[in-house]
């Protein structure tokens, strides 16, 4: 197939190029490198199947599709946005803008060509949720005006603008909601509770948890979320559906994990915990089993440790961040 991944060069979009490379298909990969990093794609320029097209696809001009895309395609996965608090709160405007024009110039890419469109939403639709473990059912509990909302209420239009394309016009879409993941790729500053504690411990900093470290996340390694997308290019399910790991972790229990593989011997601070930040958050993931044959497979054990050394391997490029997690982004 010839795919569209918006977004390409993140954390995220550049290792699903590299999974659809790595079974044949073709990518188009845009990205206005706001977030992403063209480090991410230096192996996959080598590849003949591979395009790089550097552009905004929040940009008015972008409504012209033909101008970025002239082939016809088969699959348009959309992944571009800020995804982590610091980013997206240094980044306001075009985050909403990323959700809503963005989203609109992807779909009129997958209308052109009646290619269908995957939506790479967020865990973070349901807010701070008052139902656990959250289902694709909950509505979610989203303060649309706090310093949160300018990335969950974007997500939350992605996710109406995506269905009103489906409903009015038959276009073949699929919602995916993502909870939070890690691996490699990560950059030691975004922001992310993960690539944080691990930056931060093996620079010997403090590791900065945020509240009493009782609030949960659920990690789910990058492989395995990848699979999950690669599903829902596949099929056609229209979702949404949650994907990520339904293991609860605190906070806490994930800074100890940090330093035990690390070796390290940073202390912890506690600070006080951001505004609208989730207490808890864990997907269910029947959905995604059922329609998508999906579960993850690594724990998050054997994940963390293939995380720190990959930070390990690239101790000489990363920079040293004292920049603290302003949040636990999905």
């Amino acid at each position: 197939m010839y795919v569209a991944v918006t977004g390409g060069a993140g954390f995220l979009g550049s290792h699903l190029c590299e999974a659809l490379l790595g079974r044949g298909d073709r990518v188009l990969c845009l990205d206005n490198l706001s977030t992403g990093r063209l480090e991410n794609l230096e192996v996959f320029f080598r590849s003949p199947r591979f395009e790089f097209r550097e552009i905004d696809i929040a940009d008015p001009a972008a409504m012209n599709v033909d101008r970025w895309a002239p082939d016809q395609v088969d699959v348009v996965v959309h992944l571009a946005s800020p995804a982590s608090p610091p980013d997206y709160q240094m980044m306001p405007l075009q985050t909403l803008a990323v959700g809503s024009r963005g989203t609109e110039n992807a779909l009129r890419l997958a209308a052109r060509d009646g290619a269908r469109f995957v939506l790479a939403s967020t865990s973070e639709v349901y807010g701070d949720p008052a139902v656990h473990p959250q289902r694709e059912t909950y509505w979610g509990n989203v303060n649309p005006i706090g310093p949160r909302s300018v990335y969950d209420e974007a997500k939350r239009f992605a996710e109406a603008l995506t269905m009103a394309y489906h409903r009015s016009s038959g276009l073949d879409i699929g919602i995916l909601r993502i909870f939070n993941t890690y691996g490699p790729r990560m950059r030691p500053q975004d922001g992310r509770v993960v690539s944080t504690f691990i930056a931060q411990a093996l620079d010997g900093d403090p590791l900065t948890i945020y509240g009493d470290g009782t609030q949960t996340r659920s990690f789910c390694y990058v492989d395995d979320l990848v699979r999950g997308l690669v599903a829902m290019v596949d099929r056609t399910v229209t979702g949404p559906v949650n994907l990520g790991n339904p293991v609860e972790w605190t906070v806490t229990r994930l800074a100890r994990a940090v330093l035990r593989l690390t070796g390290s011997r940073s202390a912890v601070e506690y600070r006080p915990l951001p505004i609208d930040d989730p207490t808890r958050r864990q997907p269910d993931i029947a959905v995604a089993r059922s329609e998508l044959g999906w579960e993850p497979a690594i724990g998050i054990d054997d994940g963390l440790r293939r995380t720190v050394e990959w930070f390990l391997s690239r101790r000489d490029e990363s920079p040293r961040t004292d920049r603290p997690v302003s949040g636990l982004s999905a």
